[in-house]
C-alpha cells in the first residue's frame, strides 16, 4: 500500500516498537522507537541545498574543504577510512590556511572566538585495527602524532589559531568499522557524502542539508563518539570578530569528468526527512552451510527503512551500491519483481573483492549470477500460466494507480506479471571533449575519471530516496556501523535521478536487462 510520509514513519516506529534490539546495551547508537524525544530526532525535516557527483578528491577540494574554511564556531568531520592521498593533502594544506588566516586576525588584535574542531575516523592501517582498543571510548591520537602520522598540520599550528581539535577513532573486531560519513558546519548546516579521506577515484555523491535534520545527526555523533557537544557561543556575539568569508583554499580544486552533475535548489521549503543510524554489531552472523538460510539482519531503523520500502513499493526500485551480498535484500527485490515492480540495479565489477569474501563469503557476481537465474525462472512460471499473468497485471495497475483494490482479491489471479530486471555494472569511460560550457573542466590536465561506483542510491516509487554511507552489501546489514538519511519529495528523488543519469552516459556495462 501506498502510503504517505507520515504513515511510512508511523509504520517503520512501530516495526521498530515490535523488534526492539536483544540487548540495547550493545548498540552504538541506540534509539529507543517507543521514546518520543529519540522518535522526534529521527523523524524530521530538513532543506536540501544541492547534490553533487565527482570523484572523493573531487568532492572533498570542490565542496567539503571550502565549507570548513567557511566555519565560524563548530566542525565536525566523520569519516571510515582515512589514508595518505590527495584528499588529505588538500584536507591538512586548508585546515593550515585556516589556522593561519585565523593567527593573523589574532596578530592585528581582534578578539576570535575559539572554533572547535572534531575528526573521527575508524580505520587507517591493518595494524590500527588489529590493535585497537575495544573500548567505546575510541582511542584519542595525541598532539604530537598529528602531523606525522596523520597528515594534518602540528598542533602549535592550530593552537596559534584558536582552533582546539580533538581527533579520535572507533573499531571494534572483527569487522566493525564506522562507516558513516558526514560534516557539520556551526550546527547550521550538514554535508553527507559517500567517501572517505583516501586514495581512490571512484564516483562518490554528496548531499548539502540545513534544518532540523542537522540536529538528529548531531545527536548521532554525539552518542557515536561518546563526545558531549558545548553550547557553541551565539555567531552574531559582537565581543568577537568573526570574518563575513573564511580563507580561500591555497590548492586549486582535484576535477573529476563528473564534475558538472549537480543540482541546486533555490526553494526554502522543508522535506519530510528521516535520519537511519545503524548500530555495529560484532557477531557477524555468519551461516556455515549453504543450505543454511541467511540469519535476519539486525533490526536497525536502516535495516528495516530500507526493507519496508522494497516491500511496500508498487512501480519502481533503483538501487546503486557498491556492492550486493546481502540475501535479504536479494530475497526481497525478488518479491518485488514477483509483483511487478520494476526493478533498476548499478553496482560495481570486482571491487574489493577480499573484503566481500570476508565479510559475506560471497561476491558480487555470485550473487547477481543467482538473482537472474531466479528472475528467470520466475518469468518462465509467469509464462506458463498467461492468463492469470494478464488478470493479474490488470489488478496490479489498479492497485499502483488507487493503492488499493477495488473489491476482494481474485484468488484465481495471484500470479502476477513480473517486473523487468535490469542490472549494469559501472566502467570508466574515455574523458572526451567538452560538449558544452558546463563540461569545460574536461580540457583542464589532471581531471579523474571514476573507475568504479562507490555511491550509495536507493529510490523507490519516484519519491523516496535514500543517501548516506550504507551498502547492499553483508557488512553493511550486520557488522558496520551505518548511517542513512530518507528524504520524502518527487522533485528531490527526480532532481537525483536526473543527476546520476547524466554521470552515468557512456558508463555502464548491461549485465541483465530483461524479461
Amino acid at each position: 500500500m501506498e502510503v504517505s510520509s507520515t504513515s511510512f514513519a508511523r509504520e517503520l516506529i512501530q516495526k521498530l516498537q515490535a523488534r526492539p534490539p536483544s540487548d540495547p546495551a550493545a548498540e552504538l547508537p541506540y534509539y529507543n522507537a517507543a521514546d518520543a524525544l529519540d522518535v522526534d530526532l529521527l523523524v524530521t525535516t530538513s532543506t536540501p541545498a544541492q547534490v553533487r557527483l565527482g570523484t572523493g578528491a573531487d568532492i572533498y577540494t570542490t565542496t567539503l574543504i571550502p565549507a570548513i574554511l567557511t566555519a565560524r564556531s563548530e566542525v565536525i568531520l566523520v569519516t571510515c577510512f582515512w589514508a595518505k592521498s590527495k584528499t588529505l593533502s588538500a584536507l591538512g594544506d586548508a585546515l593550515n590556511t585556516l589556522a593561519s588566516h585565523r593567527k593573523s586576525l589574532i596578530a592585528r588584535g581582534d578578539h576570535v572566538a575559539p572554533l572547535r574542531m572534531h575528526i573521527c575516523f575508524s580505520s587507517r592501517s591493518l595494524f590500527q585495527k588489529l590493535f585497537h582498543t575495544s573500548s567505546r571510548n575510541g582511542y584519542t591520537y595525541p598532539q604530537s602524532s598529528w602531523h606525522e602520522t596523520l597528515g594534518l598540520p602540528a598542533a602549535e599550528a592550530f593552537q596559534a589559531g584558536h582552533i582546539e581539535l580533538q581527533v579520535k577513532t572507533l573499531f571494534f573486531l572483527p569487522f566493525s568499522v564506522m562507516h558513516p560519513k558526514f560534516l557539520i558546519i556551526d550546527r547550521q548546516t550538514a554535508f553527507l557524502p559517500s567517501c572517505n579521506v583516501s586514495w581512490e577515484a571512484w564516483l562518490e555523491g554528496c548531499v548539502e542539508i540545513s534544518g532540523p535534520a542537522v540536529w538528529g545527526l548531531l545527536d548521532f555523533f554525539s552518542r557515536t563518539w561518546n563526545i558531549r557537544l558545548e553550547q557553541l557561543p551565539p555567531l552574531s556575539d559582537g565581543a568577537a570578530v568573526q570574518p563575513a568569508a573564511g580563507p580561500r583554499p591555497s590548492q586549486d580544486p582535484i576535477l573529476s569528468s563528473v564534475h558538472h552533475c549537480k543540482r541546486s535548489w533555490s526553494t526554502s521549503l522543508p522535506i519530510p526527512t528521516l535520519i537511519l543510524p545503524s548500530s555495529h554489531h560484532r557477531n557477524p552472523r555468519f551461516r556455515l552451510f549453504p543450505w543454511q538460510v541467511a540469519a535476519p539482519p539486525p533490526p536497525t531503523p536502516l535495516n528495516v527503512a530500507l526493507i519496508q520500502l522494497i516491500d511496500s513499493s508498487l512501480r519502481s526500485i533503483y538501487i546503486q551500491t557498491p556492492n550486493l551480498t546481502c540475501a535479504p535484500v536479494i530475497s526481497a527485490l525478488l518479491d518485488a519483481l514477483s509483483r511487478g515492480v520494476n526493478v533498476t540495479i548499478v553496482t560495481s565489477r570486482n571491487m574489493m573483492l577480499i573484503e566481500q569474501l570476508l565479510t559475506a563469503g560471497t561476491t558480487t557476481g555470485w550473487c547477481l549470477r543467482s538473482l537472474v537465474r531466479r528472475y528467470r525462472s520466475m518469468v518462465l512460471g509467469a509464462a506458463a500460466h498467461p492468463q492469470q499473468a494478464q488478470r493479474a497485471a490488470a489488478i496490479s495497475a489498479d492497485t499502483a494507480q488507487h493503492s488499493v483494490t477495488a473489491g476482494p482479491p481474485d484468488l484465481e489471479a495471484q500470479l502476477p506479471v513480473p517486473g523487468q530486471l535490469r542490472v549494469s555494472y559501472f566502467r570508466a569511460r574515455p574523458l572526451g571533449k567538452p560538449t558544452g560550457p558546463e563540461q569545460q573542466h574536461l580540457a583542464l590536465p589532471g581531471v579523474e575519471e571514476p573507475v568504479h561506483s562507490h555511491f550509495k542510491l536507493t529510490i523507490v516509487e519516484e519519491e523516496y530516496t535514500v543517501l548516506g554511507s550504507g551498502n547492499m552489501d553483508r557488512a553493511s546489514w550486520y557488522t558496520s556501523q551505518e548511517l542513512g538519511i530518507l528524504f520524502r519529495s518527487k522533485e528531490f528523488a527526480a532532481a537525483v535521478r536526473d543527476t546520476v543519469s547524466e554521470a552515468l552516459v557512456g558508463r555502464l556495462d548491461a549485465v541483465f536487462d530483461g524479461p
